[in-house]
């Protein structure tokens, strides 16, 4: 049985028991294409994290009718933090451009800073998806396994959840928090179910754990997204995006 056909089994059972590259989803002949048009737009922003988990979302969102698009970035993707500064130069006008409905923010392994630094950081990110008519949705990262980069940091990354609290609380209804530890639990985690679930870094995810991730967001996502229904995993979980390289560790 190859990697694919197991990972949508194994996803449909899970989906049972508890209830493809990345970019813009588009349609492939000229009906499809006006219907897309009209589709709402979920914009993901996060680190190469979250690049990996944008594999699975895009196709689904392909198979749910949303259109997609990814500005997860390789060792980086942050709003605060080291090289956040140069992001800014560009993310606004990233934003604006691809007019989305809404804008996931995946709390990134490089959102370090003090307090004031981050919240300064989440409420620009804020008034920029606002000003774009989109909500901002930030979802906690994953819990990881620090090594010397990141160990001197994880005091920071570890109140970034109650910081975003904070700015989503004081937000008027226009951001919300979504907490993934429903996903990963409160401490890295290598294998689930005697599989790859999380990549031997310490850090990335595996295709099992990405598409789990994908499942519970796409949950959480029909609650702030008029009309989204999430779509069957067998939809989207064996569509070739398990293949892709970024995949590594697993």
């Amino acid at each position: 049985m190859t990697t694919t056909r197991r990972l949508v089994l194994g996803l449909t059972g899970l989906l049972l028991a508890t209830a493809a590259c990345s970019g813009r989803s588009t349609a492939t002949d000229a009906t499809e294409g006006e219907a897309a048009a009209d589709q709402p737009t979920v914009l993901l922003v996060g680190d190469s994290i979250a690049v990996g988990q944008a594999l699975p979302l895009a196709a689904a969102f392909d198979a749910g009718g949303v259109g997609f698009e990814s500005l997860a970035a390789e060792g980086g993707g942050n709003v605060v933090g080291p090289a956040s500064d140069e992001r800014w130069k560009e993310l606004p006008g990233q934003i604006t451009a691809a007019a989305p409905a809404v804008v996931v923010y995946q709390i990134t392994t490089y959102d370090w800073g003090s307090r004031p630094d981050q919240r300064a950081a989440y409420e620009k990110l804020l008034t920029t998806v606002s000003d774009a008519g989109a909500t901002l949705v930030f979802v906690t990262m994953p819990p990881i396994e620090p090594d010397d980069f990141y160990r001197p940091h994880m005091a920071e990354l570890a109140r970034t959840p109650d910081v975003a609290r904070a700015v989503a609380e004081g937000s008027s209804g226009h951001a919300v928090v979504l907490d993934a530890s429903e996903v990963w639990g409160g401490t890295y985690q290598r294998t689930r179910d005697g599989k790859p679930d999380r990549s031997a870094d310490g850090i990335h995810t595996c295709p099992q754990g990405a598409a789990r991730f994908t499942s519970w967001l796409l949950v959480e996502l029909a609650k702030v997204l008029p009309g989204f229904t999430p779509p069957a995993a067998e939809t989207w979980a064996n569509t070739g995006w398990s293949a892709d390289e970024h995949f590594k560790g697993c």
